[in-house]
């Protein structure tokens, strides 16, 4: 198949909040959504995802307000709700009725509450290293979450502390390249960015996410494929168990010698994978 090419990019009106998206192929609808860490974009979170996506699908990949270039906010501590409903809205504003929904960390509990409050709204779910769950064995939150959620907290940012998270994100380090630093780095430092953190401590703790896994899970009529890597150290595996267990369409899939980062780590056996699911 030809390669499909990813647009330039455009801001959508969504309820006042400039959202931008990059789209990619056609047929029904897949909105690609990224994860929390500092520096994360749409496109950083995806780029070895979307072409081969495109080739079946219409894909669309977002940045989420306080991410890349949407509008930079605090996130309100409700986040995958208000993340979830945003994309909502986002699909309403570009007229779409329903999409398929692939959501990585942060993008995968903001996917399962769009689910649940909009069910309309959604095809299928696929959910990686997913936010929203509970952990049965691990202790939380992980020195992963903690790098994230402090990041631009004192002594502040810097490329020590981005390259530190990045090595938790991944099972093998010596996959981190010095281009992707520096991209990240880049989009860390942004100056509004850095002014507006979406997030980060309140009164010295951090941010307390909606229990996803307390919210009707059982209700969910969505074929849902939940995909972990084995060695995620920044939302272990234990976290998506409950997840497959109240879901009644899920299945999962583990990935070995795989971190935080699956989609980008494994991205031929995630593309294959996933292709095949949002086909059937």
């Amino acid at each position: 198949m030809t390669s499909q090419p990813i647009g330039a990019g455009r801001i959508v009106d969504v309820d006042g909040i400039e959202t931008h998206v990059h789209e990619a192929g056609s047929g029904h609808p897949i909105v690609l959504i990224h994860g929390a860490g500092p520096g994360a974009t749409g496109l950083s979170n995806w780029s070895r995802n979307i072409e081969a996506l495109a080739r079946d699908f219409h894909v669309i990949v977002v940045d989420l307000p306080g991410f890349g270039q949407s509008r930079k906010m605090r996130i309100p501590p409700a986040f995958f709700e208000f993340y979830g409903l945003h994309i909502g809205k986002l699909l309403d504003a570009m007229g779409l009725e329903k999409a398929h929904m692939v959501g990585n960390s942060l993008g995968g509990g903001a996917s399962m509450m769009l689910a649940l409050r909009r069910p309309e709204k959604v095809g299928k779910l696929v959910l990686m290293g997913s936010g929203g769950g509970f952990p049965v064995t691990s202790v939380m939150p992980t020195t992963g979450l903690k790098m994230l959620m402090g990041f631009y907290e004192a002594p502040g940012p810097s490329r020590e502390r981005l390259a530190a998270f990045i090595g938790e994100m991944v099972f093998d380090r010596a996959m981190i390249t010095e281009q992707l630093l520096e991209e990240r780095l880049s989009a860390a430092l942004a100056p509004d960015l850095v002014a507006c953190p979406p997030f980060g401590f309140r009164d010295g703790r951090p941010p307390v996410p909606d229990d996803v896994w307390r919210e009707r899970l059982d209700r969910l009529p969505h074929r849902t494929l939940i995909v972990w890597g084995r060695e995620d150290r920044v939302m272990p595996l234990d976290n998506g168990f409950i997840l497959l267990k109240q879901i009644p369409g899920a299945r999962m899939h583990i990935l070995p010698h795989c971190g935080h980062w699956a989609q980008w780590e494994k991205a031929e056996e995630f593309n294959a994978l996933v292709g095949q699911f949002l086909r059937d």
